[in-house]
């Protein structure tokens, strides 16, 4: 097991990666005209046409807020219809979207790395990726402070995911080859991947138990997803490995082994077995024992180097937060059992 652990704090400086960012304040001024081709057209379409470097939903959201005029006049309606001889200037302004893709000073938990690849456990209430509502302060940010290569590679190197909510263990590649070697290996379900996880009721039956349920979204609450019957609704198979590690009447402590990485698919499938999460709203946990985040800890992850072959294992302790409520619940957890 490599146990090589250290706390790295670099600056955009330090990484050359400051020099990659785009300027938030730039704005270009674009002027257009509509010939007859497109008289009758809707503006967002027509624009479209104009200005066919940039996607329609970018220059819909630059109608809207006001950074169109057409004859002179400030338009916000994407749908008004533009007509032959038309004149008008669209300013060209930077979007939260294609702002995200930005270096920021990282303070990362860097378990493992090298030339190819870092291993990173991942804080409770990081995003991963820039999405609405967190454009800045994700893991993507993080990384390419970093590492200033991080700028060449799709989603900066990130293979795959955790809920923002969720601590653990995620490996990153640092270059393509091992990139596109990594996802192989995830498809492939070459890269083992284990949770620890605190749940709601006490644990009944059999110690082991495997969970099927397809998932895909939940038909009656789209925010969700769900266990779904695939000739009903669209879904994709998945499979969940489960271990009761200790009960009492106040809940469950489980290890769970991924067999496929669906959206949630932990989240889910306890769910649907009667054991929410301790702290998962979402899916009908409560927050009890201190726990105001859900109780998942990506726990153990294991690969070969997509490299040099080499067969790598990292485990990494439950964070205070989880460990404190495992023990006001009243259960004990022991890392041998990983």
């Amino acid at each position: 097991m490599q146990n090589s652990r250290s706390i790295i704090s670099v600056t955009p400086e330090t990484t050359g990666a400051a020099s990659l960012e785009p300027a938030d304040t730039e704005r270009e001024l674009r002027a257009f005209s509509i010939d007859a081709p497109l008289h009758d057209w809707r503006l967002d379409r027509a624009l479209a046409q104009r200005v066919p470097e940039f996607s329609r939903t970018y220059l819909q959201h630059l109608i809207t807020t006001g950074a169109v005029t057409l004859n002179g006049q400030v338009v916000s309606r994407v749908s008004m219809k533009v007509h032959a001889g038309d004149q008008g200037v669209v300013e060209l302004r930077p979007t939260p979207q294609c702002q995200a893709f930005k270096a920021e000073t990282p303070q990362l938990d860097v378990v493992y790395q090298d030339h190819d690849l870092w291993v990173i456990n991942k804080a409770a209430g990081m995003v991963v990726h820039p999405a609405p509502g967190n454009w800045s302060g994700t893991l993507l940010n993080h990384l390419l402070g970093l590492d200033a290569h991080a700028f060449e590679l799709p989603r900066a190197g990130i293979v795959h995911r955790l809920d923002k909510d969720t601590s653990g263990l995620m490996v990153v590649a640092r270059n393509r080859i091992t990139m596109d070697a990594l996802v192989r290996a995830i498809a492939q379900r070459q890269v083992k991947r284990q949770y620890l996880a605190l749940a709601h009721k006490p644990w009944l039956g059999a110690t082991t138990r495997q969970v099927t349920g397809p998932i895909g979204r939940d038909p009656f609450n789209r925010l969700r997803m769900a266990v779904v019957d695939l000739a009903q609704h669209p879904g994709k198979t998945a499979l969940t490995d489960i271990e009761c590690l200790d009960s009492n009447a106040q809940g469950c402590l489980v290890k769970c082994s991924l067999h496929t990485g669906r959206t949630h698919q932990i989240r889910v499938h306890l769910a649907s077995i009667g054991h929410p999460l301790v702290a998962d709203v979402t899916y009908g946990g409560a927050c009890t024992a201190g726990l105001t985040r859900q109780g998942l800890h990506a726990t153990r992850l294991a690969f070969d180097h997509p490299i040099s072959g080499a067969s790598l294992v990292f485990e990494s302790t439950p964070p205070t937060d989880l460990l404190q409520a495992i023990g006001q619940m009243g259960l004990a957890y022991n890392s041998a059992s990983f």
